[in-house]
């Protein structure tokens, strides 16, 4: 039997950490996470993105683990391909929450993942996916972005940046949602104290690994719950600077396979 290694959990975001530019993994880091296997750690995808928006990823990765999904408020079993866990965002209060931003910023325009494993993003007029390979249905009012439950509500701002609209949302909205900047024109509200160090907590608690023996590569605000319940903490080169400031190292970027660099050298 190998000994275990120092990390025996490798926990990594995927947009702008483990995916190149294109949405691909690349085959430098398919190979440098296969070493980390062999060497008997264990990989947990941590993402933002809600179940639908990785099965087909997972497919092509041929991965069977637990996935903490939808900022932490989904856990999914893969290989049973189930969730195990949801939480869902109150819709009442999401509603109120993006009417609190509104009277502080002007208009907004809105997004949701729905609840399940089949839920599905819908997106108000003026929403504009960040990500336009993943599936969105376009919905003629706001009223019809609450038909079903949600996991978390995705807002843009005609004008304002990322950072400054983050800001102004935290200041607006109180203990009625959690809320992140999950990526480039991404900012998010999730149910309240649902984060991913939440989830890569109920993550580890199942796979029997606790913080000190996990190594995490993020990218932007919402990966700081993770740094936080992480052993050893690593951004990647085109990282935000807040999560470039909570690291124990900044690695190349993920066009330049960071995440391959450092688990090179770890299970190398």
């Amino acid at each position: 039997m190998p000994t275990p290694p120092a990390y025996a959990l490798v926990a990594t975001d995927l947009d702008g950490t483990l995916l190149r530019p294109d949405d691909t993994v690349s085959a430098r880091s398919r190979t440098a996470l296969g070493r980390a296997a062999a060497a008997g750690a264990r990989h947990l995808i941590v993402t933002g993105r809600p179940v639908p928006g990785i099965r087909a990823l997972l497919a092509d990765l041929a991965y069977t683990g637990l996935v903490v999904c939808g900022q932490g408020t989904q856990l999914y079993d893969a290989e049973a391909g189930r969730l195990l866990r949801s939480t869902t965002l109150d819709r009442e209060a999401a509603d109120t929450a993006l009417g609190k931003i509104e009277a502080e910023v002007g208009a907004v325009f809105a997004a949701v993942d729905q609840d399940g494993a089949d839920g599905v993003t819908l997106i108000e007029t003026g929403y504009r996916m960040p990500h336009p390979t993943l599936p969105a249905q376009r919905v003629d009012s706001r009223d019809a972005l609450w038909a079903q439950p949600v996991i978390k509500v995705l807002v843009r701002h005609p004008e304002l940046g990322d950072d400054a609209l983050a800001a102004v949302a935290r200041g607006a909205v109180g203990d009625l949602a959690t809320v992140t900047i999950a990526g480039p024109g991404t900012v998010e509200l999730a149910p309240y104290g649902v984060d991913k160090g939440a989830g890569l907590a109920a993550a580890g608690e199942l796979l029997g690994v606790g913080a000190e023996r996990t190594v995490a590569f993020g990218d932007m605000p919402n990966d700081l719950p993770m740094f936080a319940g992480s052993g050893f903490r690593v951004a990647m080169g085109n990282a935000h600077p807040e999560l470039r400031a909570a690291a124990d190292e900044v690695t190349l970027s993920n066009a330049e396979d960071g995440v391959a660099v450092v688990l090179e050298r770890l299970y190398g």
